[in-house]
């Protein structure tokens, strides 16, 4: 099992010494396509904090959407399931709006169908949904891009040690999206490809699937798998699910109910101990990424 978490640091996994890697770490270069440039952006444009994925326990999490991308595959495999057989154009970041014209967020891809004068024929949307850190990621990765050949296998105290935080992910990001993006293409009759890695799909409740002739929503599931030859990790379709808009929103909005003795006992005790006045939760803070030298 490995002891420090990171496992791909701007497209490479750490251990990876080669000219290539080196200097993608040097120039904070993505090599997944990087809407925005050829250097890497996440949460900084000068000083992004470039982890593209980390291990858990023995298994690999993608925390980075960016990272979806190696290949362009997951636009074939999505076109296949939106048009078939038929020729598409990529566009990436498209804003959706509601009725009123105000902003229900951007699409992060659309694949479309044009006719020979650009007129959109048929359209899908994909959206791509990596996992959230809880604990602190950015003091290992500086330690790390200071000096990867000495560090990339540091042990990392157990305090605050990075994991993926599915709950979140899910609950506070890829449902809402689903709900508000997901709701306005499912009134247009529009199909929508969800992209999630393995290990965040195996978190998720178990949705009832439907064919894909039937299907409003198609769950594309991926993996990483290690080339031993080129010593980098390859984006591998592991499964598509195909379900229904409602039911698949309504499974993953809808939590499982516990005991309501056991909450009727957390307010008997707090009510009993002259414990009132909880702590409020803190909001979340993307991590700051300090200035560094190469």
């Amino acid at each position: 099992m490995p002891k420090n978490p990171l496992a791909e640091v701007f497209g490479f996994p750490v251990d990876n010494m080669s000219a290539e890697a080196v200097n993608h770490r040097k120039n904070r270069l993505c090599p997944f396509h990087n809407s925005s440039g050829p250097n890497c952006t996440k949460y900084s444009v000068q000083n992004p904090l470039g982890v593209c994925s980390i291990f858990q326990g023995n298994n690999l999490v993608i925390t980075c959407p960016v990272r979806f991308r190696q290949n362009y595959s997951i636009l074939s495999d999505a076109g296949k399931f939106f048009f078939g057989d038929k020729r598409f154009i990529a566009l990436t970041e498209v804003r959706l709006s509601d009725k009123i014209g105000k902003s229900a967020g951007n699409i992060d891809i659309v694949l479309a169908v044009i006719d020979d004068k650009k007129t959109v024929v048929d359209f899908g949307a994909i959206e791509v949904q990596a996992v959230y850190i809880s604990g602190n990621i950015s003091n290992g990765f500086q330690n790390y891009i200071r000096n990867p050949e000495q560090n990339y296998d540091v042990e990392w105290p157990v305090k605050n040690y990075p994991k993926p935080d599915y709950l979140s992910s899910s609950r506070k990001r890829l449902a809402p999206q689903l709900i508000f993006k997901g709701g306005i293409l499912h009134q247009w009759g529009k199909k929508t490809a969800v992209v999630v890695h393995r290990g965040f799909f195996e978190q998720l409740p178990a949705l009832e699937t439907a064919s894909e002739h039937d299907a409003d929503i198609a769950w594309m599931i991926y993996d990483l798998k290690r080339d031993k030859l080129t010593n980098t990790y390859q984006l591998n379709l592991s499964n598509i699910l195909f379900t229904k808009f409602e039911t698949a929103i309504s499974r993953i909005t809808t939590p499982e109910t516990g005991d309501i003795r056991s909450f009727t006992a957390t307010l008997e005790k707090r009510i009993k101990s002259g414990k009132l006045f909880g702590t409020p939760p803190s909001s979340p803070v993307e991590p700051v990424v300090e200035p560094i030298e190469i």
